[in-house]
């Protein structure tokens, strides 16, 4: 069974999918969306929930996620400070409230571009949650990697498997030299791994080892959550995530309970990254599932 964490998480992320009454606990009025130019066409939106990019140009507007549903005013709002053009796509990271919440109003004046698991997990979301509208369904959907050409961007889009769920992808900006990681890297703590919808630790490390391979050393990197990163950033992400599974993959070979790794504080190294939203106990219990398979 999962933990009561765990389980608290997944009721979380299920109560952002769903209609506007999800949301009476949180007060969207008081939010401000922060708009800062990161290079090239490319805009970084920070309101509640995860970042947004846009490109904003001569052939119209492109988003990267939308955040919650009732802060779509407040978004295009900010869209009309950065540009009077129309929007032309969102793409979406994955399919998350938290990202995605926004796609029923977006989806009316814009085509939906993302994952076909994304759009598949929006249309079947299970458990309590309710299929999403229409409007708020990927229209363009890719199995791989797709490009949308526009504000002289060749704008990527490339598939992460299994990372933090089984439909992230990350979205290259080249001309910009900007990446939108979606959650497949944030900077509040030790990441959460949506392992219900088809996340993983390994996913999630070999996918930052695999756009940094794809991208120059001083490419300016928006992470799902957080402020502007950069490559060394990932870097150092994916080098705490190899090490604390490594950790964990020895303990276990000597023959101990995930219990005996919490009481003898095994990753007390990272202590401060477990002040955040997935506590240290929460992350060895993830780490122990990625390595047995359970």
């Amino acid at each position: 069974m999962k933990s009561a964490f765990f389980r608290i998480c997944i009721g979380l992320i299920t109560a952002q999918l769903l209609p506007s009454g999800a949301f009476a606990q949180q007060d969207f009025s008081k939010v401000t969306i922060k708009v800062t130019k990161v290079g090239g066409t490319v805009y970084l939106l920070e309101g509640m929930g995860g970042n947004i990019g846009v490109s904003a140009g001569e052939d119209g507007i492109v988003i990267v996620d939308d955040q919650f549903a009732p802060l779509a005013p407040k978004i295009k709002d900010a869209l009309k400070t950065i540009s009077d053009k129309p929007l032309k796509f969102l793409i979406n990271t994955h399919f998350h409230g938290d990202h995605a919440g926004g796609n029923a109003e977006f989806g009316k004046e814009a085509n939906i571009i993302a994952h076909e698991n994304v759009r598949k997990r929006l249309n079947e979301p299970g458990g309590s949650a309710k299929p999403a509208p229409k409007e708020a369904l990927p229209v363009i959907t890719f199995n791989d990697r797709t490009t949308v050409h526009i504000n002289g961007e060749e704008i990527r889009a490339v598939h992460i498997p299994h990372a933090h769920t089984d439909g992230d992808s990350v979205i290259v900006f080249p001309q910009a030299n900007v990446v939108h990681m979606g959650d497949v890297f944030v900077t509040y703590g030790f990441p959460f791994v949506d392992t219900s919808s088809g996340g993983s630790v390994s996913g999630m490390i070999s996918g930052v080892e695999k756009v940094l391979s794809m991208i120059p050393a001083d490419a300016k990197i928006i992470p799902g959550h957080g402020p502007l990163s950069t490559t060394a950033d990932m870097r150092k992400f994916v080098d705490m995530m190899k090490e604390t599974r490594g950790l964990v993959a020895d303990a276990l070979k000597q023959g101990k309970t995930v219990q005996q790794m919490k009481d003898t504080k095994l990753l007390e190294k990272y202590q401060d990254l477990g002040k955040g939203f997935i506590k240290t106990d929460a992350w060895i219990e993830v780490l122990e599932k990625d390595i047995t398979g359970r």
